[in-house]
């Protein structure tokens, strides 16, 4: 009799072998990360192009977000600081947050305010009058009372500043703690030094620089000077620890940038000087150009130069070290020029031009607001405007 087939038995085979089993689950996890990694760095990619489209886009009109407003007279200036904005006045300090919110008050009687601002620390003086005020975000820090007119200041982060007092024929430097207690007097002969025209802190207050300016024959010279406060200045000859003479230039603005380099700035050219303790020259560089306006971060040092080739200006940016990063034409003159991140803002009543680092003219055009400050705001291609009497968020758009 023929075998009847029973149709759902199955031969059972040997079972696999544990090591074989293994490796395989290896490469289905591997395969499983790679794709799983290659996913994830497309998904990057595609974010980071687009952000890179929309910041280095062309944009040509400036819609606002949210506006903060504030009765207020048309007298003030102001300044962005530590988060947000310092409005002053010949009768007060105000501090400001985001939303144009008023955070502390302190009055004041300065009849010619001027400012200096570092990151945690600024202070506002009365040029021609005898009062410092020193302040952090929080409030007031110190006063400090002079016995000569203030003619120039400049601030550390600690709150110590330096002073260029006038005094007829003989002026003094002096520097003060935050309480107003001097801490340094520098000797200035004109005859053999000249005319103190500029000067600068570095953030931890040892170290100031001072340019000078004199006169040789009928020509004039700068002398660059630093002043050391620490361990360095203190078997030095009146605290000096550098000093270089530049004949025929001259050197009317100096400035730190971080904590081991700083600038002076002459009528055509600029020197990187490296080092606080005993400051060294490390590069002269040459513009050929008349400069209208320098400015500057820890990372660049710009200029807007009167462009001789053509009419109007051309925006120069240099690196820390010297280097040229870009150079590019520009149309109108503006009344503010800074640098905010990596981007270079200028702005003059509406008017408003943004240009990247990278020599990409970000806007050219009308704010529709009358701009007395102005810096970046959080988000792509968004800024804070500061008017007379409002606060705007906007954003850039075609």
């Amino acid at each position: 009799m023929a075998q009847k087939k029973i149709p759902y038995l199955r031969i059972v085979e040997p079972p696999e072998d544990p090591a074989e089993v293994k490796k395989k689950v290896r490469r289905f996890r591997k395969q499983k990360m790679i794709d799983i990694l290659a996913i994830a760095v497309l998904a990057a990619l595609a974010v980071c192009g687009t952000y890179l489209l929309l910041k280095n886009q062309t944009y040509d009109r400036a819609r606002s977000a949210s506006t903060y407003k504030n009765d207020i007279s048309d007298t003030n200036s102001y300044v962005e600081f530590a988060g947000g904005i310092v409005r002053y006045n010949r009768d007060g300090v105000v501090f400001l947050n985001r939303k144009n919110e008023e955070q502390w008050i302190q009055s004041t009687q300065l009849q010619n305010p001027i400012i200096e601002v570092k990151d945690k620390t600024f202070a506002v003086a009365d040029r021609g009058g005898n009062n410092i005020l020193v302040f952090t975000e929080d409030g007031l820090k110190g006063e400090i009372e002079t016995t000569l007119p203030i003619e120039k200041i400049t601030v550390s982060e600690q709150g110590i500043v330096s002073a260029i007092l006038r005094n007829e024929n003989s002026p003094r430097i002096l520097t003060y703690d935050a309480a107003g207690n001097i801490l340094v007097e520098q000797q200035v002969t004109m005859s053999s030094m000249g005319y103190p025209v500029a000067l600068a802190l570095s953030d931890d207050g040892n170290t100031l620089a001072v340019s000078y300016l004199y006169t040789e024959g009928t020509s004039l010279g700068s002398r660059v000077v630093y002043y050391n406060f620490g361990e360095a200045g203190q078997e030095k000859a009146d605290n000096t620890v550098a000093s270089d003479e530049y004949s025929g230039e001259i050197a009317a603005d100096i400035f730190f940038m971080g904590n081991d380099r700083s600038v002076a700035v002459g009528d055509n050219s600029f020197i990187i000087y490296e080092g606080l303790e005993t400051p060294e020259k490390v590069k002269e560089v040459t513009l050929n150009r008349e400069i209208r306006s320098v400015f500057h971060s820890d990372r660049y040092i710009g200029f807007i130069l009167l462009n001789e080739e053509k009419s109007g200006y051309e925006v120069s940016l240099y690196d820390r070290s010297g280097n040229q990063v870009i150079r590019k034409p520009v149309s109108g003159e503006y009344a503010h020029v800074k640098i905010d991140g990596d981007e270079i803002i200028m702005f003059d009543g509406s008017r408003c031009c943004i240009m990247t680092d990278t020599g990409v003219m970000k806007f050219q055009g009308n704010l529709n607001v009358e701009a007395l400050e102005m810096f970046g705001a959080p988000g792509l291609n968004r800024y804070y405007v500061m008017s007379v009497d409002e606060l705007k968020v906007i954003y850039l758009t075609n």
